[in-house]
């Protein structure tokens, strides 16, 4: 299964972005949307989850939950906007991928038996950053327990 896993598009959904969304199975979307429309014309593409984001406080994106726990391909992933607010083990909850945004930084990070997944940001540049998103890969589970996973960083050439 092909994941698509984005963040912080603070209002602005780039072209680019959905060219690299294409045969993606699903979109999970880590907060900071700033315009609900975003989601809609994600949907277009496959099933999406969002959550909200620091800046989603007010509209119809305040009424994005701000963290959700979704099961895809036999995978158990956990999504929330700041690790820092992490309220939970994600080892002692099963939980096989923790999925970020916030920093606007992209990171592939494993602890504790856990992937740490932020995409980066796809909005509006901030500072020199590039402009990311991650694509996660998820293999169907086996007999023996969850597939392998791996997730990559995309970044958009503008």
């Amino acid at each position: 299964m092909l994941v698509g896993v984005l963040s912080d598009t603070h209002g602005l959904l780039r072209p680019q972005v959905l060219e690299a969304l294409t045969g993606v199975e699903y979109i999970l979307h880590s907060g900071d949307v700033g315009d609900i429309r975003i989601l809609d014309r994600l949907r277009e593409i496959a099933p999406t989850t969002a959550i909200r984001g620091n800046i989603d406080s007010v509209g119809p994106c305040a009424g994005l939950p701000a963290t959700e726990a979704i099961e895809l391909g036999g995978h158990f992933l956990y999504m929330v906007h700041a690790v820092e607010d992490l309220d939970l083990n994600p080892r002692a909850a099963e939980i096989q991928v923790v999925i970020s945004g916030h920093s606007h930084k992209h990171s592939i990070t494993h602890r504790d038996g856990v992937l740490y997944l932020n995409p980066g940001s796809i909005g509006p540049r901030r500072f020199s950053l590039p402009i990311t998103l991650a694509l996660l890969h998820l293999e169907p589970e086996s007999g023996s327990g969850p597939g392998n996973m791996r997730a990559e960083i995309v970044e958009l050439a503008l």
